[in-house]
Parts: C-alpha cells; sequence; structure tokens
C-alpha cells in the first residue's frame, strides 16, 4: 500500500507574486510541521505545478478519514497561529479535499505527481469508480510509481478562505493521482486514460495537470 493511510486532506491554491516568498517560508517552516504534528496525521507533501492550476498543491495523509473530522484537527483549524491567518487570508483559487482513499496501486512514491479531477454524477458513482479502478495498476507503465483514487466528502470540503453557505460543487469531486518519476511519464500515462470510465459513467473531466515535488515530512521527523 503506497499511502501512508486511508485518509487524505488536499490543498490548492494561488497566491500574488508579492506574498510568495512569505507565503512558502510559513509553508516551509511553519504549517508543514504543524499539521503533521497533529494526532493521526501521518507525513504531508507539497508540491509547484509544472503544467496545472492552482499552482500550489498540498497533500496530508492521516491514518483513517476519521481523523479529518476528529476533535484534534478541528482544535488546530480553530486557532490557527497569527502567520497562518495572514497566509491563508491571501490565498485564491483554493481547492480544499477532506477525502477518502478508496484504491491505491503500486508501490512508493515519485518526484512527479499527476492530477485529474473528476466531478462524479449524481447517481451511478460505483460504476465510475470501477472504470477508474480498473486503469490504476501501475504494471509495467513506464516511469510510473503507483496510482490512487481519492473521493472527496462533501460535508467537509469547504475551503477555508469562502463562503461556507455559498455553493461549492467542487465538494464533491474525485481525484486520481498518479505517481511517477518523471513530469513527461506522467503526463503521457495521464493523457486520455480515464477517458472512457468518465465517459461511460456520465461523470465530468475538470481538469488534469502535472506537479513537481517539492519536499515531504513524515511524523517521524519532527
Amino acid at each position: 500500500m503506497p499511502m501512508a493511510g486511508t485518509g487524505m486532506l488536499m490543498t490548492s491554491m494561488d497566491i500574488d507574486a508579492a506574498h510568495e516568498r512569505e507565503f512558502n517560508a510559513w509553508y516551509d517552516r511553519e504549517h508543514l510541521a504543524e499539521r503533521v504534528a497533529i494526532e493521526g496525521f501521518l507525513e504531508a507533501r507539497r508540491y509547484v505545478a509544472v503544467d496545472a492550476a492552482p499552482k500550489y498543491l498540498g497533500l496530508y495523509s492521516t491514518a483513517n478519514f476519521d481523523v479529518l473530522d476528529s476533535v484534534a484537527y478541528r482544535t488546530a483549524l480553530a486557532n490557527q497561529t497569527a502567520w497562518s491567518k495572514a497566509n491563508i487570508g491571501r490565498f485564491r483559487n483554493m481547492l480544499r479535499s477532506v477525502a477518502r482513499i478508496t484504491a491505491s496501486r503500486g508501490q512508493g512514491r515519485g518526484a512527479a505527481l499527476g492530477l485529474v479531477r473528476i466531478r462524479p454524477p449524481e447517481t451511478g458513482a460505483p460504476a465510475l469508480r470501477e472504470g477508474i479502478v480498473a486503469q490504476l495498476d501501475p504494471g509495467t507503465l513506464d516511469g510510473i510509481i503507483s496510482m490512487h483514487l481519492m473521493e472527496s466528502d462533501p460535508r467537509l470540503s469547504k475551503p477555508l478562505t469562502d463562503d461556507p453557505a455559498a455553493p461549492n460543487p467542487a465538494a464533491r469531486d474525485w481525484y486520481v493521482m498518479i505517481d511517477g518519476t518523471d513530469v513527461e511519464a506522467v503526463a503521457a500515462v495521464m493523457q486520455g486514460r480515464f477517458d472512457a470510465a468518465i465517459a461511460a459513467a456520465s461523470a465530468t473531466l475538470i481538469s488534469a495537470g502535472t506537479y513537481r515535488l517539492m519536499w515531504d515530512l513524515a511524523k517521524s521527523d519532527l
């Protein structure tokens, strides 16, 4: 099992150039360690876009999905530092997914990541899941380490900077993550691989993009 757990928090955002240096310092010096230290969080990874939007991506693995609705996590959200509040307030185009890892194939993690965003139909999710899972085995694909399906929880997947009462269709989106050794390999495999499964289930492909790993942090590193 390449993922450290079965829960996943994904956050993605853009930041104005004027605040980008401080944003990266905050993420690297405070935010990642702060989140990984929460009970039930196992590791975190930071990415920067190669050909994707938003520009920055963070993945936080948890032991299980329940950690992402736990007292420990909700307490951390309610008690952000002043530095956190300043930087979070500058996020633009934020996506936030609180999700279950429902399928994971392969072993290990790569320096490149492909992220395919899919909007499932109102009904027929099992057919979409089956179709995607059938394409997740990396097998002998050159440069591909592992592939995973992440299914967002609509109740919990809300951007921290938006009106919580506003409509948010993205809260129910699914994401396929493709770990590989380099961006070119990931992009080649990602191209069209899930189109048939998406079409057969009457789902919608929202976006597909590639990211480069900046760094990661495990609980054992703290």
